[in-house]
């Protein structure tokens, strides 16, 4: 039974091995600190955070999310640590809340190896305070204790730190911040979230074993876990989901017609997913189908269901890691053990230890593998249902759906934006869906990748690979959205991309001719930003009637080539604000660059880098999922070699636009 505990309460721990979840609603950043009994840290090499996230017996996450799971081993902590302290803080310079007040009160639960709770304390009373020492666990006459503590800080993660005794906490809060924000810059920003009623059903994934010598398979929802048939972690007892309800009118916002939200989206709960597949054969998992979750449409289902593969690949793949983790941990202790006394290093009892635990090893090796093929199994054979049935801002491009393109009516849900996949599941790929409005610009890396990924000798290859990267990203942003509104709009100082952009040049589909020279990027910046000025003002004022007849409201997309080329300081100021205030009114960014090129501007257009999302022209791992923090595989869209279809699927986004530009 689970220990519900409030403000200075205490509980004893008769496990030594544990998981701490914590859980918020929005992102934070999760750390823990060793500290002697009297609750001093010793130095910054004692406390786990994001830059540094594994210490003996202690490893948290490596990124800020909305869920942790910090794993404990008391065991193999070091002998002078008699605290753990739990540190949550909010992560600053992102523009989330700098307060945990303005958020749900943090949860944090203890959980066994076996996934149940030992204890749990929901950290109330919080207000201005952006850092909290949620929870500690104490050893009290050599016994394990947990104690829920809830001490905030308004000062943040500084205070905080100096509290515990740490002369640099200045210095290493502002390393925990750097390093939260180079991982926010990199991750993949998950769909909002859901209603119960929104929860995606899963009818088809098999419940994993669980056992005591194979902890990562336990529990439902979670990194280590298998979902069990006709349950999902928002899906109530009993596999039912609420009664769809009748949606409401979506709010218009002040200002009018000027309104820059998804028109598609809806309120209250959705329909029920369609029924799935019935077994071919008694004995047998039913079939997966297309369009296997909730939504008011197959678009939003599909939607949804992608998500869920998403997450479901990046959970089992947590479980299997988790697991091959705890193997390889166990093998050590036994040897350790069985090696411990001198007359066991040589002979045959040596040699018997040693067996024994390279054979239990591998015995829980192949659990976990076997139960990662599983699910592997399923995800692919989902996949291959899944992707012929996309539409078409969904679809690869060599999907038959663009072979009957024609110009949307409704701005869809979301674009695609590649594919990703991990090292463990290499033949599966899951579709990079991004929703639409975009939230944030994008960034086309030209410069060498230092995975190595790039093959290339020269780095003019890459610049004219990653250009044509982003012609198609553009192509297909501009072929998802409605006729008359989206326009591009393309800045090429030097002119070097002309190659690159001969399928819009020959489809006519820019709004106006690429802008060259220094004259040419500060005319269009300058309109670009006066635009923006406008529409902020209209909106604010409620006068959005009121606008020049010259402003257009559509959807803008700026493609930048090669920066910082051409760009003064005065254009670089006005990128950097186009980058942070375009996208809520309607401008977004697609900007081609090789960071080491701008190296003379040195810290100043950090802040631009970790707004941008930063994609790759050839195969990289540098996405992280906001689950887990695994580092994902991108592959960026291609276009078949030899295939009309991008200049075909142009042609008639030309053709659709003619009337509107009369």
């Amino acid at each position: 039974m689970t220990a519900e505990l409030v403000r200075g309460q205490n509980h004893p721990l008769t496990q030594t091995r544990l998981e701490i979840r914590v859980s918020v609603g929005r992102p934070v950043v999760a750390g823990a600190t060793l500290a002697d009994d009297q609750g001093r840290v010793l130095g910054t090499e004692w406390v786990a955070h994001p830059g540094a996230p594994t210490l003996p017996g202690l490893e948290v996450s490596k990124q800020a999310a909305a869920d942790h799971r910090l794993a404990v081993d008391l065991d193999a902590l070091p002998e002078q640590v008699g605290r753990v302290h739990v540190l949550l803080a909010l992560p600053m310079g992102v523009g989330g809340p700098v307060r945990f007040g303005a958020l749900p009160a943090p949860f944090v639960a203890v959980t066994g190896l076996d996934g149940a709770e030992v204890a749990s304390y929901t950290v109330t009373g919080l207000d201005a305070e952006s850092a909290v020492v949620a929870m500690e666990l104490y050893r009290r006459q050599g016994a394990w204790k947990v104690r829920a503590v809830g001490q905030g800080y308004a000062g943040g993660l500084t205070d905080m730190l100096a509290d515990q005794g740490l002369t640099q906490a200045k210095d290493l809060a502002t390393a925990i911040n750097d390093a939260v924000s180079r991982g926010l810059a990199r991750s993949v920003a998950p769909p909002p979230p859901r209603s119960s009623g929104e929860a995606r059903v899963r009818t088809t994934r098999s419940e994993a074993d669980t056992t005591a010598d194979h902890p990562a398979q336990s529990g439902a929802g979670q990194p280590g876990q298998s979902v069990q048939p006709g349950r999902t972690p928002d899906t109530p007892a009993g596999g039912q989901s609420p009664a769809p309800q009748t949606p409401a009118a979506a709010p218009q916002p002040p200002g009018g017609p000027v309104d820059y939200q998804h028109p598609g989206r809806r309120t209250g709960a959705p329909p029920p997913p369609p029924p799935t597949a019935p077994p071919s054969r008694p004995g047998e998992s039913a079939r997966p189908v297309a369009g296997d979750a909730t939504g008011w449409s197959m678009e939003e289902r599909l939607y949804n269901q992608v998500w869920g593969m998403f997450e479901d690949l990046a959970r089992t793949t947590a479980a299997y890691r988790s697991a091959v983790d705890f193997a390889d941990s166990r093998r050590e202790q036994e040897l350790d053990s069985a090696l411990s006394d001198p007359r066991n290093r040589i002979g045959g009892a040596g040699d018997a230890a040693r067996e024994a635990a390279r054979a239990k090893h591998a015995s829980l090796v192949d659990r976990a593998r076997e139960a990662l093929d599983r699910d592997l199994a399923h995800l692919t054979a989902e996949s291959a249902v899944v992707e012929p049935a996309l539409p078409t801002a969904y679809a690869r491009w060599d999907n038959p759906a663009w072979q009957a393109y024609s110009v949307p009516m409704e701005i869809p849900m979301a674009v695609r934006l590649g594919d990703l996949h991990l090292p463990e599941s290499d033949r599966l790929r899951i579709p990079m869906l991004v929703r639409l409005p975009l939230e944030r610009g994008l960034w086309i890396d030209s410069g060498r990748l230092a995975s190595g990924a790039s093959t290339f000798a020269d780095g003019g290859d890459l610049r004219r690979l990653a250009m044509d990267t982003a012609v198609t990203h553009a192509a297909r942003l501009l072929a998802v959205y409605p006729a008359g509104e989206f326009a591009v709009h393309v800045i090429d100082a030097a002119g070097a991309a002309a190659g690159s952009l001969a399928p819009l040049l020959g489809a006519g589909v820019l709004a106006e001719p690429p802008a060259t020279g220094a004259a040419g990027v500060t005319a269009l910046l300058a309109q670009l930003t006066r635009r923006v000025d406008l529409v902020q003002m209209a909106i604010r004022s409620g006068a959005a009637d009121a606008l020049p007849p010259d402003v257009d409201t559509a959807q803008h997309l700026l493609v930048v080539n090669d920066f910082p080329h051409g760009f003064d300081d005065r254009a670089v100021t006005q990128l950097r604000y186009l980058a942070d205030e375009g996208p809520d009114v309607g401008v977004h960014l697609l900007m081609v660059a090789d960071r080491e090129d701008a190296a003379g501007y040195g810290p100043l257009l950090d802040p631009l880098w970790r707004s941008l999302l930063r994609l790759t022209s050839v195969v990289d791992d540098h996405l992280a999922d906001p689950w887990v923090g695994h580092t994902w595989t991108y592959e960026p869209p291609i276009v078949p070699p030899g295939s009309q279809v991008l200049g075909q699927v142009l042609s008639r986004v030309a053709a659709a636009r003619r009337p509107w530009n009369q």
